[in-house]
């Protein structure tokens, strides 16, 4: 049996993440899939840079499409084995294939797999995670019954990640992964969400931002995903173009000295002439300027203008009114003024 690797390697020598994507669509002993490999390559596509094209994950990529390609059990433990034994910055894994679950708990099928049972097991996995000097373990799982990963052995109803593990898993411990020949469902919504769909303003995408992603496009009826964490803080997977410029938030603080404050518009800071009346004042470029940040903020949900009856932000100028922030405007002015950005 041989094994076809594809290894993206970065120039960058600060780099210090390393990525195991497995999709496997082979089985030798019971039913192919279609759409492991398709998911495995879009994975492999977005972890491997930032948007812009700046290196991230260093992706070692096994895709079993056919016999030639198949990924044993015995290779596939190696790998994870020697993916959560470097001291790496981050350590993920991702994988795309059968799943079983058995009293003992949940298994993930490699090609050669005989029914699931001999499957490499998310104990296995977890303990290494566990014991690994990575500063950071992203196990990420799309197959069936993945939302068993991280429950002990001897008590299927508690959890046990070290300090600095995350698990993502497409569905509980109890349900089927679904997809077709496009990719699953759960590795879709990860796809949209890491191509800028879970980014915070700075571009920042984090696993608690992609579970935020998946939580909210995924109902009660169907598969749920799963999300376990042990971690102080949340380390980005991948970023992406931010709407707006760090430079342009931060004037967020300069334009409103507290959080709570309104800021005074007029007719100024409107570029435009329409439906302007001569005893009102003409544009001002500099606070045109202004304006247009405020506009910024407007579309990002940072602040609205005020009263509530006033419709828009061009109608707040031009009737001399205010603007005030939204909770999430507020959010963003305390890290400014604390220096968290």
């Amino acid at each position: 049996m041989t094994m076809n690797p594809s290894i993206h390697k970065t120039n960058d020598k600060q780099k210090m993440s390393r990525a195991l994507i497995v999709g496997i669509d082979y089985y030798e002993h019971t039913s192919d899939l279609i759409g492991c490999v398709k998911d495995a390559e879009n994975m492999a596509r977005l972890l491997g840079e930032h948007e812009g094209g700046h290196n991230n994950f260093d992706c070692k990529v096994w895709k079993a499409s056919d016999k030639k390609s198949a990924v044993s059990r015995v290779q596939f433990r190696k790998e994870i084995e020697e993916l959560f034994k470097h001291p790496t910055d981050m350590a993920l894994l991702y994988f795309a294939g059968h799943g079983h679950i058995k009293a003992a708990g949940g298994t993930i099928m490699a090609s050669d797999s005989l029914d699931g049972s001999d499957g490499v097991t998310l104990d296995f996995i977890l303990t290494l995670a566990n014991n690994s000097e990575a500063t950071n373990r992203v196990i990420i799982l799309d197959s069936c019954y993945s939302g068993s990963a991280g429950y002990t052995s001897h008590n299927p109803k508690l959890a046990a990640l070290a300090e600095g593990v995350t698990i993502l898993a497409a569905a509980t411990k109890d349900q089927y992964a679904w997809g077709d020949k496009n990719g699953g469902v759960f590795t879709n919504l990860v796809v949209d969400a890491l191509s800028g769909g879970a980014a915070d303003l700075l571009g920042n995408i984090t696993v608690a931002s992609l579970y935020a992603h998946l939580d909210k496009s995924l109902g009660d009826w169907d598969q749920r995903p799963v999300f376990k964490a042990n971690v102080e803080r949340f380390v980005p997977l991948r970023k992406v173009d931010p709407p707006i410029s760090r430079i342009d938030l931060k004037k967020i603080g300069e334009y409103f000295d507290k959080a709570g404050d309104k800021f005074k518009l007029d007719p100024s800071y409107e570029p435009r002439d329409e439906a302007r009346t001569p005893d009102m004042p003409r544009s001002n470029p500099d606070h045109v300027k202004i304006f247009k940040i405020l506009q910024k903020f407007n579309r990002l949900n940072l602040l609205v203008p005020h009263p509530k009856s006033v419709p828009n932000m061009w109608t707040a100028a031009m009737k001399s009114k205010w603007c005030v922030l939204t909770p999430l405007g507020k959010h963003y002015h305390r890290l400014v003024k604390n220096k968290r950005l």
